[in-house]
């Protein structure tokens, strides 16, 4: 049965200075999970020092605020709408600028059982400014997709990232997976979410946790949502309802502010590229 997370009903624990962490996605709500999520809140000035066990991949992605990452003697200036892939292992730090920061952290232990790879090439440290990715216009309605994490981007097939885009008044294709955790996080906006067609109201701060196997899509009412989706492993099967409805991206050549993307992504739809993932993601 799907698992909804209220965010202002996470307790948030201090993990640093003037910084915060909300569990979100963790063993003790789903003892399987082959992945975990925190909401992690600094105020100004916050300082957090990170670091990852020797088998965990970590990636996070800016929800809002400016954030200074050290890692290995350099610095790096993050901002709203970057995504960064932390090394295996890694130890450096975050801190926050005078308006302090959100973001949401994810961690995939054992990533090496999700990628072969991963043991022969360590992810090295990523930063992707997802702003700049190219969008994707759904073929059967208004829906915009903008991928943040694939093996492109990341470097492993461990973890799947992709921020979708509903306008209001629209609806998703009914559908499942097979053999992939799967989650979503809301960014903005609400609405009606099914979970083997039962109806559940979801909203900003919201994480939605399917089960393997559980039908579930979303739709809009007056107000329309945002909202990033996961996947571990990157590679998995989806089943859905109506074939003729399934989720096919065309590019639309340009990125969520207009401009030329940073790079172009091939029409193609969800069924097909999430059991082998095109080169171009």
């Amino acid at each position: 049965m799907v698992c909804i997370v209220h965010e202002g009903e996470v307790e948030s624990t201090a993990c640093g200075r003037g910084v915060r962490r909300r569990a979100m996605l963790d063993r003790a709500r789903i003892p399987a999970t082959r992945v975990l999520a925190d909401r992690i809140d600094f105020d100004a000035g916050g300082h957090l020092d990170l670091s990852l066990p020797a088998d965990s991949l970590g990636w996070f992605l800016v929800l809002d605020g400016a954030l200074q990452l050290e890692l290995d003697g350099a610095v790096h200036a993050l901002q709203e709408a970057h995504a960064v892939v932390l090394p295996i292992g890694c130890r450096g730090s975050l801190a926050a600028g005078p308006g302090g920061a959100r973001l949401l952290l994810a961690e995939v232990p054992q990533a090496h059982s999700l990628d072969a790879g991963i043991a022969a090439n360590p992810p090295s440290l990523r930063i992707v400014d997802w702003a700049h990715e190219p969008v994707l216009d759904s073929k059967h309605d208004a829906r915009r997709r903008i991928y943040v994490a694939t093996p492109k981007l990341t470097g492993n097939k461990a973890l799947k990232a992709e921020i979708i885009v509903y306008p209001p008044h629209t609806d998703g294709s009914n559908h499942h997976h097979e053999g992939a955790e799967h989650f979503m996080y809301v960014i903005a906006g609400e609405s009606t979410g099914y979970s083997d067609e039962v109806p559940h109201a979801y909203r900003a701060g919201d994480l939605v946790y399917h089960p393997d196997g559980e039908r579930h899509y979303t739709s809009t009412g007056a107000v329309g949502k945002t909202f990033i989706e996961f996947f571990v492993p990157a590679e998995y099967r989806t089943v859905w309802v109506d074939d003729a409805r399934v989720c096919t991206w065309t590019p639309t050549g340009r990125d969520s502010r207009g401009g030329k993307p940073s790079r172009e992504i091939a029409a193609h739809d969800s069924k097909a590229a999430a059991v082998a993932v095109p080169e171009d993601l």
